[in-house]
């Protein structure tokens, strides 16, 4: 099938992706989302008041993200505009994007703009009040640091999926650094010309605003963080657990940013569009759980709902991309489905570039799109797991004429 609304060519973007406690640290992530979509609206020539309806993803709390999306939009000079506020882990940019197709396919809105935007660093510590408790001792925890580290189901962290999968399936701590070796090449690919790759769809360098947005406090010319190993580095790694796989060099590192597109009807699209020798239509998208504590299986499931749903056979597939935190995830999705792992995340990944939770995987959406643009069209797949042993996955084509 193929839904009816449609992605603009180029009306979308993302910053350049920080470590935590980095360049981006200082920021208050949703309003630095909100200044930063509207300068990139301002640059394709598009209105806030276009905007019916807007999507808010976030995972990460942040002061006064109570009033979400309407507080966005109204950042952006859309007062007009309200819609949800989404929150599903590193599924959250898709789910972000699914939830505006249905709103425009539903009749309710005409053009919606997705937002996603997280700030690992400076995580929240928040404080539960239990008048119950002996001396009416409340409960707390670290967002960040407590979740990463403990499913609240089955009191793991998100590690322990990951080695789960590797025991289960036979995954060698050296397939994995060599597929976080394959992964940085790709990247690299990215950085050639001076970001040409890059800056299709990120403005580079990327000025660093103060904490109230009036002033620059210095640049970014690339993605902060980045760790370029070696195959010498990566062997001199122990595994992270004992009697683990996963080494520190084969797993992302959280970071902060944020990411936009605008979801539209076909008629909207053409009139945003930065060429209208590109069409961008969603085919299909795919939603999975599986056994406690074996979370990156999740996307199996679901990419193959999502090529369900599109009629899309895997082997149809031009491009694949994936929200990778461990590169087991990787090696699992090839040996199920027989995608050559050369074939997933040409220009970068998650594993290369970080994780900030909710615009994972909008960055990667977009990066899969100028993907299939570069290669004169084709159908593309992304997926990607979540906490809650879940995934998401989206299967998009792009047609590109002369």
């Amino acid at each position: 099938m193929s839904y009816i609304p449609e992605i603009p060519y180029g009306a979308y973007w993302s910053t350049p992706f920080t470590k935590w406690q980095g360049s981006l640290a200082h920021c208050h992530s949703i309003e630095l989302a909100a200044h930063v979509a509207k300068l990139e609206l301002e640059k394709r020539n598009i209105l806030p008041a276009d905007f019916d309806h807007g999507v808010l993803g976030t995972t990460v709390p942040q002061k006064s993200v109570f009033y979400g999306t309407p507080w966005l939009m109204s950042m952006l000079g859309a007062n007009q505009a309200t819609g949800p506020m989404i929150g599903q882990a590193c599924a959250t940019g898709i789910r972000s994007v699914s939830n505006a197709v249905q709103e425009i396919s539903a009749g309710l809105a005409t053009c919606s703009l997705v937002v996603t935007a997280d700030r690992c660093s400076n995580g929240a510590h928040l404080y539960y009040p239990n008048p119950t408790a002996p001396g009416g001792t409340g409960d707390h925890e670290d967002w960040v640091m407590d979740n990463f580290n403990c499913d609240p189901v089955g009191r793991h962290a998100m590690i322990n999926t990951a080695e789960n999968v590797a025991k289960k399936h036979d995954i060698s701590t050296t397939q994995q650094h060599d597929v976080v070796l394959m992964r940085q090449e790709q990247y690299a690919m990215a950085l050639s010309k001076d970001h040409a790759f890059q800056k299709r769809y990120m403005t580079l360098p990327f000025d660093i605003p103060t904490a109230n947005f009036k002033k620059t406090r210095g640049q970014l010319s690339r993605d902060e963080g980045v760790v370029q190993s070696s195959a010498e580095g990566l062997q001199k790694l122990r595994p992270v657990l004992p009697e683990g796989t996963v080494t520190f060099g084969g797993q992302t590192h959280p970071a902060d940013g944020n990411a936009g597109m605008i979801v539209t009807t076909p008629e909207k699209a053409r009139e945003m569009s930065s060429d209208n020798n590109v069409r961008i239509r969603l085919l299909g998208f795919g939603s999975a759980r599986v056994e406690l504590a074996h979370m990156p299986e999740a996307t199996v499931p679901a990419a193959k709902q999502a090529l369900a749903q599109a009629g899309v056979a895997i082997k149809e597939i031009d491009a694949v991309k994936s929200h990778n935190p461990f590169a087991v995830n990787d090696i699992l999705f090839s040996k199920q489905t027989g995608v050559a792992l050369e074939q997933m995340n040409n220009y970068g990944c998650s594993l290369i570039w970080g994780h900030p939770q909710g615009p994972t995987a909008l960055r990667s959406l977009i990066e899969l799109i100028e993907e299939l643009t570069l290669r004169g069209g084709g159908k593309g797949l992304f997926q990607g797991c979540a906490a809650g042993d879940s995934a998401m996955a989206v299967v998009v084509s792009v047609e590109v004429s002369d």
